[in-house]
């Protein structure tokens, strides 16, 4: 049994990690849901970026992106990434490891459809990872699939969710001197028990 008290307290990670999120959506300046994803590429490499997490499900967190694109490539080769979402306002982090399915459901088409017109043209438009000519070739696309696809365009097959399910969550926060509190979950597989240990810092 560990003393988890305050902010660590609870029985369920995604409630601890929601109830984090809202204090940071009113105190982070910029982009409380950015996280850095981590994954690997076929030859081990290790890639990292920074992507905005748009939902924390009951077992699961959700982004969405291009399905060309590299990190797309990657999370599907290797059906496993990490991320880390940091907090400069609340001093926390909170670190994230587990295994990826898509979503390219009904939840994708409903993600893409709350997005402003101009960034579902964007997703339309845009060949990302791919090299480009220049920035006046990227807005002549957007045109051209502006005149094509008009004021609604539907979610593209290109393009949806992914859904990281952990197998490792970890919760820290700044302590004084640097004694800094750490709590990681474990779990065996997506349907496991979790295990919760205090680290050191």
């Amino acid at each position: 049994m560990t003393d988890r008290t305050g902010i660590f307290e609870g029985e369920n990670p995604f409630h601890i990690a929601r109830a984090w999120m809202a204090e940071a959506e009113a105190s982070e300046l910029n982009d409380p849901n950015a996280i850095a994803l981590s994954t690997v590429d076929a030859d081990g490499l290790p890639n990292a970026r920074m992507v905005l997490l748009k939902d924390i499900e009951e077992d699961a967190f959700v982004f969405y992106t291009n399905y060309e694109s590299a990190k797309a490539r990657e999370l599907d080769q290797a059906g496993k990434a990490a991320f880390v979402m940091h907090w400069k306002s609340l001093r926390r982090q909170i670190r994230v490891r587990g295994l990826v399915t898509r979503e390219d459901g009904p939840a994708a088409d409903a993600y893409f459809t709350s997005r402003s017109l101009k960034s579902r043209l964007g997703a339309w438009a845009s060949k990302q990872s791919q090299p480009l000519e220049s920035r006046a070739a990227l807005m002549a696309e957007v045109a051209k699939v502006t005149l094509k696809l008009g004021t609604n365009p539907a979610r593209p097959s290109f393009w949806g969710g992914y859904r990281i399910n952990p197998v490792e969550i970890e919760f820290w926060a700044d302590g004084a001197f640097r004694l800094h509190d750490r709590f990681k979950w474990r779990r065996t597989g997506e349907n496991g028990q979790w295990d919760v240990t205090r680290l050191n810092p």
